[in-house]
This record gives C-alpha cells, sequence and structure tokens, in this order.
C-alpha cells in the first residue's frame, strides 16, 4: 500500500515533531511544508520536499492527502476551513480554534463537506489511554460515580522569559496551555461535562495570571470530579511525569494522576491499578486489586497511522474536530467560572 502524502504547516516545535513522526512512518510520507520563515528552506531542504509561504499556495497546486497544521491558534480556525474548502483531511493542532465560536464553525463546516477533522490532542493515541477507555467502557467500575485528576508539576523560572515574557500575562497561564489536554483525556474516558466551578490562585508567584486552579466537574451522566492543576507544585502528579511516554521528563511509576471510580470498582492512571469487590459491595469488605498491562508506545507516531487510515477511509476519525471543540468549551467555562466565581452551564 502507497503511504498517503502530508503537508505539514507550520515549522515551529510541534511542527517539527510531526514532520519527523511522518518521516519516520512506514504509511505516510512528507508531501511538503509551509512555513513563510527562515525555518522553512532549511526543514524544506532537510527532507528534500517543496516548501510553501502560505497554505492558499499548497492547496492551489498538487494538494496532498492530508494536512497537519501546526500553526499558532489563531490560525487554526482559518486554516481548517481552507482544508475543508479544498475536500483535503486535516489533523489541526490543539486547541482547535482560539475561540469556541471558531471551533463551531470549524466544526459545522468540517461535518457539512463529510470532511475529516481531527483534532491533535495526541494523548488519544496514548496505549494507556487507549486501555483506560477499554477498562471504563467494559463497566467493570460500574457506572462512574466520580472522578480526581491533577496536574501538578513546576516549571522553571527561565520558562516564563521565553518571548518577552508573555506566559506571565493572562492565557499564558496553566488553565489555556496545560488544562485542555487534561480535559480532553477525562472527555474521553467520563463523558461530556455540562457545568464548572473553579476558583484560581497567583499567589506563589504573583504574576497577572493564575499559577493553580482547583475545579468541580460535573458530567452529564451524574458523576462528579474535581481536579487540581498547578505550575507552581513541587509535585509529579502530571501526566508528563507519570505516563512514561515523553522520555525528557522524569517518571514517577508509583504516581497516578487520575482516579476514576465507579459503584463496582476504581482505576487509577497510568498504573492501571484495578480495584473491584469479588463479592458483597461495602466498605468492610476487601477490593481485589490487579494491574491491566500496557504495551507502551508513541503516541505521537501513532496519530501518524491513524491519519493515514482515516485518510484511507479505513478507519474513523478517534479524536475530531467536535472532541476538540467539547475540551475547548469546558477550558473557557472554568476560565469564567473563575472570573465571575459563579457556576457555568455548558449547553
Amino acid at each position: 500500500m502507497e503511504p498517503v502524502r502530508i503537508a505539514v504547516v507550520g515549522g515551529g516545535l510541534i511542527g517539527k515533531r510531526h514532520l519527523e513522526e511522518v518521516d519516520r512512518s512506514e504509511d505516510a510520507l512528507v508531501h511538503s511544508i509551509v512555513e513563510p520563515g527562515p525555518d522553512g528552506e532549511v526543514l524544506a531542504e532537510q527532507y528534500g520536499v517543496p516548501l510553501y509561504a502560505t497554505l492558499g499556495e499548497l492547496l492551489a497546486g498538487d494538494k496532498p492527502d492530508g494536512v497537519i497544521l501546526a500553526t499558532p491558534n489563531r490560525l487554526h480556525g482559518e486554516g481548517g476551513l481552507a482544508c475543508i474548502a479544498a475536500g483535503v483531511p486535516v489533523i489541526v493542532e490543539k486547541p482547535i480554534a482560539d475561540t469556541v465560536a471558531n471551533a463551531i464553525t470549524l466544526v459545522e463546516a468540517g461535518e457539512a463537506a463529510g470532511v475529516p477533522v481531527l483534532t491533535g490532542h495526541h494523548r488519544n493515541y496514548s496505549p494507556v489511554m487507549a486501555k483506560a477507555r477499554e477498562i471504563v467502557n467494559s463497566g467493570r467500575l460500574g457506572p462512574l460515580v466520580a472522578v480526581v485528576g491533577t496536574a501538578m508539576f513546576y516549571k522553571p523560572d527561565d520558562y516564563y522569559d521565553v518571548g518577552g515574557g508573555w506566559r506571565r500575562m493572562p492565557g499564558g497561564g496553566p488553565i489555556l496551555l496545560n488544562l485542555i489536554h487534561e480535559m480532553n483525556n477525562l472527555l474521553s474516558l467520563v463523558g461530556d461535562v455540562v457545568r464548572v466551578q473553579a476558583v484560581t490562585s497567583n499567589a506563589t508567584r504573583g504574576f497577572p495570571v493564575e499559577d493553580t486552579a482547583a475545579i468541580i466537574l460535573t458530567f452529564a451522566n451524574g458523576a462528579l470530579g474535581t481536579f487540581m492543576l498547578s505550575d507552581a507544585a513541587g509535585s509529579a502528579r502530571s501526566w508528563e511525569q507519570t505516563a512514561k511516554e515523553n522520555l525528557t521528563y522524569s517518571s514517577f511509576d508509583d504516581e497516578d494522576c487520575y482516579h476514576i471510580a465507579g459503584t463496582d470498582g476504581s482505576l487509577s492512571v497510568p498504573t492501571m491499578r484495578v480495584r473491584t469487590f469479588p463479592g458483597k459491595r461495602s466498605w468492610w469488605e476487601p477490593l481485589d486489586t490487579v494491574v491491566d498491562d500496557v504495551e507502551r508506545s508513541d503516541p505521537l507516531a501513532n496519530q501518524i497511522t491513524h491519519f493515514a487510515a482515516v485518510i484511507r477511509g479505513g478507519a474513523e476519525p478517534i479524536c475530531t474536530a467536535r472532541d476538540g471543540l467539547k475540551a475547548l468549551q469546558v477550558v473557557e467555562a472554568v476560565t469564567e467560572a473563575a472570573r465571575t466565581g459563579g457556576i457555568v452551564e455548558i449547553a
């Protein structure tokens, strides 16, 4: 089977990662690169492919089989719509758009045209998340009751010096930069969120943006959740430090970042500890504990393999544009709830 031809739009950090994964893949090859900056020529020479200054130029010429949009957030909606108009399947890096309104426009356009639009929440392609979804969907835990999530880590001081210090300002904190990954994970495990409450604090660093947030989530199935988020915490309870999928981070085998409980048992992620009642359900009774094995692999590489299958018509998208919209809606609701101190409903 011939590899699918994928164009990568954007030559920044994540765009370069996508280029590496497409180039390594047996299912895909690099068709071209769109990057108007100085890195464009270097990357085009490195991969031996045509370079375009704009997405419009690419789509007007030798159209690829698929596009990966790794541009700044404000360009996601516009770029996605251009791919839809050209009939080209596309992965739009998270967030799916810079606002919920723009995301809705993109989602509706893709669904109306029948063009596959995927959101680049790469953790969906993690074997850990796939196993967790399998356990939850199997019914082993019973109806879900509660979920506890954490993303607590410490970003070094020099992290905030990049780009003139924009990460110290509103929009540069962990809610908009990190929480969207976590919400996408929880949505895929527990289901839609319908109500949000939140409080934030900047007491640790004193920047105009938050460093810590406490969030309460109400899910459509009736389950309740809490999520603790901080980029100023000396803690290992984050996906990056527990999932063992990105080796640039230290890893701690005994830590979890999500705990999901149903009436019959519970699951801790990513240790994959499953505790269930062998008989009578009671806090006086012991719980059986098993650890489900997971063979780890690179989610970004798995995403390319899946995208190739979608392009060929052999698979339905695992993480659609609508899934990306739902994650963005939760994050915007968290921001609004923290700002107002009220409860925010998600339609």
